[in-house]
């Protein structure tokens, strides 16, 4: 059994997909870390029956607390479903090459501190883009800098708002992200 903790800081809609597309195979997903008191991820997480650890900043930056529970869980890898903050060095340390984060956008374009949900999507549109997409890179020192692992595209349409884009850019999540993650890590065995 392949142990995965999730670290997620909003509704938490990606990470109920990994949960539900891992049912019944060797990974499993036996946490969910937040750094968010009122996330949605937060219900999900009971409704799922998956514990949910909610923590602070000074507890992921300033302490090894985190670092200690997933050791103390013996998680192998750690996926990043819409977390927001950088990952400190000690846990990138801890999970070399098994910190995976997924990104609303083409990499490397439109990555970087502050390039998150709809503020992607703004820039893109304004920038008057062809196309979008999503990346699903390893994680390392640097927001978005990771290797790639996988990306997918959508066309941008000259009617396309940044809703329009975040939806077709949501929906390739759904598509692409737990597979991905499932074929990444058996290659990893």
């Amino acid at each position: 059994m392949t142990k995965i903790a999730i670290f997620a800081s909003g509704s938490g809609t990606n990470a109920e997909n990994i949960i539900n597309s891992f049912s019944g195979t060797p990974l499993t997903i036996i946490s969910i870390f937040c750094n968010k008191k009122n996330a949605g991820i937060i219900d999900r997480a009971k409704r799922l029956s998956v514990p949910c650890r909610i923590f602070s900043r000074e507890e992921f930056y300033d302490s090894n607390a985190i670092l200690s529970e997933l050791i103390s869980q013996q998680v192998d890898y750690i996926i990043l479903a819409g977390f927001l903050w950088k990952i400190p060095e000690s846990l990138i340390k801890a999970f070399p090459n098994k910190i995976i984060n997924i990104h609303p956008a083409l990499l490397p374009n439109y990555g970087g501190k502050g390039m998150y949900g709809s503020f992607v999507h703004e820039a893109v549109i304004t920038n008057k883009e062809k196309e979008s997409g999503i990346t699903i890179h390893l994680v390392d020192e640097k927001y978005d800098n990771g290797t790639i692992i996988f990306q997918a595209r959508c066309q941008i349409n000259p009617d396309d708002t940044p809703e329009s884009l975040a939806a077709k850019v949501h929906e390739l999540e759904y598509m692409h992200l737990p597979s991905v993650i499932r074929k990444y890590i058996e290659k990893g065995k």
